[in-house]
Protein backbone atom coordinates (compact mmCIF):
# COMPACT_ATOMS: atom_id res chain seq x y z
CA UNK A 1 0.00 0.00 0.00
CA UNK A 2 1.58 3.34 -0.58
CA UNK A 3 1.52 6.04 1.91
CA UNK A 4 -0.77 8.95 0.56
CA UNK A 5 1.56 11.70 0.31
CA UNK A 6 -1.46 14.54 0.43
CA UNK A 7 -2.46 13.00 3.84
CA UNK A 8 -2.15 16.04 6.64
CA UNK A 9 0.65 15.14 9.09
CA UNK A 10 0.91 16.88 12.44
CA UNK A 11 4.01 18.08 13.85
CA UNK A 12 4.73 18.80 17.69
CA UNK A 13 7.26 20.73 19.60
CA UNK A 14 7.94 23.65 21.78
CA UNK A 15 11.11 24.25 19.92
CA UNK A 16 10.06 26.49 15.98
CA UNK A 17 13.04 26.03 14.37
CA UNK A 18 12.61 22.23 15.51
CA UNK A 19 9.31 22.37 13.97
CA UNK A 20 10.92 23.97 10.83
CA UNK A 21 13.61 21.38 10.40
CA UNK A 22 11.52 18.78 10.68
CA UNK A 23 8.73 20.22 8.14
CA UNK A 24 11.41 20.67 5.81
CA UNK A 25 12.39 17.11 5.83
CA UNK A 26 8.97 16.04 5.47
CA UNK A 27 8.46 18.39 2.37
CA UNK A 28 11.69 16.82 1.34
CA UNK A 29 10.10 13.44 1.46
CA UNK A 30 7.63 14.33 -0.59
CA UNK A 31 4.80 14.77 2.39
CA UNK A 32 2.02 18.08 1.49
CA UNK A 33 0.18 18.80 4.18
CA UNK A 34 1.90 19.36 6.89
CA UNK A 35 0.63 20.90 10.19
CA UNK A 36 2.36 22.48 13.28
CA UNK A 37 1.49 22.61 16.91
CA UNK A 38 3.93 24.24 19.83
CA UNK A 39 2.78 22.09 22.66
CA UNK A 40 0.69 18.66 23.28
CA UNK A 41 -2.65 20.43 24.50
CA UNK A 42 -2.11 22.50 21.60
CA UNK A 43 -2.23 19.25 19.20
CA UNK A 44 -4.62 17.49 21.31
CA UNK A 45 -6.74 20.53 20.38
CA UNK A 46 -6.05 20.21 16.72
CA UNK A 47 -6.67 16.27 16.52
CA UNK A 48 -9.55 16.54 18.00
CA UNK A 49 -11.11 19.72 15.56
CA UNK A 50 -12.08 17.15 13.41
CA UNK A 51 -9.28 17.77 10.90
CA UNK A 52 -8.14 13.65 9.76
CA UNK A 53 -4.57 13.46 10.72
CA UNK A 54 -2.63 10.15 8.98
CA UNK A 55 0.41 11.10 11.10
CA UNK A 56 1.77 12.47 14.59
CA UNK A 57 5.54 13.33 14.82
CA UNK A 58 5.90 14.51 18.43
CA UNK A 59 8.54 15.73 20.57
CA UNK A 60 8.69 13.99 24.01
CA UNK A 61 10.15 17.28 26.51
CA UNK A 62 7.28 19.90 26.24
CA UNK A 63 5.41 22.17 28.72
CA UNK A 64 2.73 22.35 29.97
CA UNK A 65 1.72 18.49 28.15
CA UNK A 66 4.50 16.44 27.39
CA UNK A 67 4.79 14.20 24.29
CA UNK A 68 4.20 11.20 26.68
CA UNK A 69 1.04 12.83 28.01
CA UNK A 70 -0.18 13.63 24.56
CA UNK A 71 0.34 10.25 23.33
CA UNK A 72 -1.68 8.91 26.25
CA UNK A 73 -4.44 11.13 25.68
CA UNK A 74 -4.91 10.28 21.48
CA UNK A 75 -4.63 6.72 22.85
CA UNK A 76 -7.25 7.00 24.93
CA UNK A 77 -9.56 8.41 22.41
CA UNK A 78 -12.07 6.66 20.56
CA UNK A 79 -11.48 8.70 17.63
CA UNK A 80 -8.13 9.45 17.63
CA UNK A 81 -6.88 5.55 19.28
CA UNK A 82 -5.68 4.69 15.67
CA UNK A 83 -3.29 7.79 14.93
CA UNK A 84 0.11 6.42 13.98
CA UNK A 85 2.09 8.26 16.26
CA UNK A 86 6.06 8.83 16.35
CA UNK A 87 7.97 10.08 19.35
CA UNK A 88 10.93 12.31 18.96
CA UNK A 89 14.01 12.81 22.06
CA UNK A 90 16.99 13.74 22.76
CA UNK A 91 17.72 11.15 24.82
CA UNK A 92 17.09 7.31 24.39
CA UNK A 93 16.78 6.36 27.88
CA UNK A 94 15.67 2.93 27.63
CA UNK A 95 12.98 3.70 30.56
CA UNK A 96 11.41 6.24 27.87
CA UNK A 97 11.60 4.13 25.03
CA UNK A 98 9.56 1.39 27.80
CA UNK A 99 6.57 4.03 28.90
CA UNK A 100 6.66 5.04 25.32
CA UNK A 101 6.12 1.86 23.48
CA UNK A 102 3.77 0.97 26.93
CA UNK A 103 1.52 4.46 26.63
CA UNK A 104 1.15 2.65 21.96
CA UNK A 105 3.86 5.10 20.39
CA UNK A 106 3.96 3.49 16.98
CA UNK A 107 7.90 4.39 16.89
CA UNK A 108 11.06 6.53 18.31
CA UNK A 109 13.29 8.71 16.25
CA UNK A 110 16.62 9.87 18.45
CA UNK A 111 17.93 13.36 17.88
CA UNK A 112 19.90 14.62 15.87
CA UNK A 113 18.37 12.97 12.55
CA UNK A 114 18.17 13.07 9.29
CA UNK A 115 15.82 12.86 6.51
CA UNK A 116 16.78 9.13 5.66
CA UNK A 117 16.35 8.34 9.21
CA UNK A 118 12.80 9.93 9.40
CA UNK A 119 11.72 8.50 6.36
CA UNK A 120 12.70 4.71 7.68
CA UNK A 121 11.15 5.47 10.68
CA UNK A 122 7.97 6.44 8.79
CA UNK A 123 8.03 4.03 7.07
CA UNK A 124 8.15 1.09 9.33
CA UNK A 125 5.30 2.49 10.33
CA UNK A 126 2.91 3.47 7.25
CA UNK A 127 4.49 1.49 4.34
CA UNK A 128 6.97 2.17 2.22
CA UNK A 129 7.40 4.84 0.09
Amino acid sequence: MAVDMNMNVLIVDDYKTMLRIVENLLKQLGFKNVMQATDGSMALKMLREGTAYGLVISDWNMEPMTGLQLLKEVRADAKLKGTPFIMVTAESKVENVAAAKEAGVNNYIVKPFNAETLKQKISAVLGAF
